[in-house]
């Protein structure tokens, strides 16, 4: 007797075999996905700790693999009640996402997007588009913001140095001592005296300069500082902030930036979708952290030399919130310690940062104030 197969049979079994093998897929995923993996792709976060960062990572993992296991059980289940308009609803759900995504992209080509680290235009205080270094502070300006439950003084003179207050100059013929580096450098949510160069100034009485400027990384810092400093006619010292929890961001090319031998290019346009796609999971490619520990390593030593081109005492400090990760520290030992630069690691507790905000609060600006004078003393 010979068995008549149903039309819809062999449908119904690839169906299956699909299902499942998207599930199997669910299962592998955050299997070779080890935390190893994703330390090397997703960097150290200034904004989440180190465990938070984890936990996410593990949820997120555990979520894969559960949908997965869910799949494979229900595959034969979900396929036979599988039919050729559920299909056709599916894709046509599919092919409305797609136009959407399409659309969207479409739509905010004709916003005008800053680069990551600049979002917010009128973000306090002030920054303006440069065309070298992608921006600066607004000079000549006095500016106010509340952090912390406090309302913040920023005052700026003509160069856009950060000063006590407004009239207040900075003296180039002086014997100066130059701090770049991004917000924690400039002392964002704390007042001129509570500042890191600042306080450095009050302890050893040579005049500060605070070239900090918010967001940012390495490879600006090197431009900001090669631009600063001829202007100086006796700099002892120059000193730059390096944190492997903001790394990331030296990977960014959605502003000017350096490429290998410190050659100056252009920001790169990128997909609307992609940039805000990066934002919400910040992957990177291998290569491209390679490359930026290059580069960054690179800048770093074009600082150093920077300094010592003017008999002036280069120094490196790396704050360092709670413990140093053990991602944080195979960072900082691959573009320090194998770059040979001078540096100070300062540590100091996690809870000591601005309320409401993740940045070092006075006692921390004290700790490494602290850590760079004793340094420059000897």
């Amino acid at each position: 007797m010979r068995v008549r197969i149903k039309p819809t049979s062999s449908r119904q079994k690839t169906a299956e075999i699909a299902i499942a093998a998207a599930g199997a897929a669910l299962v592998v995923l955050p299997l070779a996905a080890t935390q190893d993996w994703l330390d090397r792709h997703f960097l150290p976060s200034f904004m989440v700790s180190r465990s938070w960062y984890v936990a996410i990572e593990t949820a997120v993992r555990m979520l894969f693999g559960v949908a997965g296991m869910m799949l494979i059980v229900a595959a034969r289940s979900i396929a036979s009640r599988s039919s050729a308009r559920v299909v056709g609803r599916a894709a046509g759900i599919l092919a409305a996402v797609v136009l959407a995504l399409a659309a969207s992209e479409v739509a905010l080509q004709r916003t005008h997007l800053r680069p990551t680290e600049w979002r917010n235009l009128y973000e306090e205080p002030r920054r303006l588009p440069d065309p070298r270094l992608g921006w600066r502070f607004a000079p000549n300006r006095t500016a106010y913001n509340t952090s912390g439950g406090r309302t913040i003084e920023y005052a700026f003179d003509s160069a856009g140095y950060r000063v006590r207050h407004a009239g207040e100059a900075i003296y180039p013929e002086r014997p100066s001592m130059l701090f770049v580096g991004e917000s924690v450098m400039f002392g964002d949510g704390l007042t001129y005296d509570e500042s890191v160069p600042a306080q450095v100034e009050a302890m050893l009485g040579t005049q500060s300069v605070n070239l900090g400027v918010y967001g940012f990384s390495i490879d600006q810092t090197y431009l900001n500082a090669a631009a600063e400093l001829p202007h100086f006619r006796h700099p002892v010292a120059l000193v730059a902030l390096f944190m492997t929890a903001l790394f990331g961001r030296n990977l960014d090319d959605d502003r000017p930036h350096l490429g290998d031998g410190l050659v100056w290019l252009p920001a790169v346009e990128h997909s609307r979708l992609m940039t805000l796609a990066g934002l919400l999971v910040p992957f990177r490619r291998h290569a491209t952290v390679e490359h930026g520990i290059a580069v960054t390593r690179e800048a770093l030593r074009a600082i150093v030399d920077l300094a010592r081109g003017r008999q002036a005492e280069p120094l490196i400090v790396v704050p360092v919130v709670g413990s140093e990760s053990v991602p944080e520290r195979a960072l900082r030992e691959r573009i320090l310690d194998q770059g040979h630069l001078p540096y100070v690691i300062v540590a100091f507790d996690s809870s000591w940062h601005v309320v409401g905000d993740h940045h070092p609060d006075a006692r921390a600006a004290q700790v490494i104030a602290r850590a760079i004078a004793e340094r420059l003393r000897h």
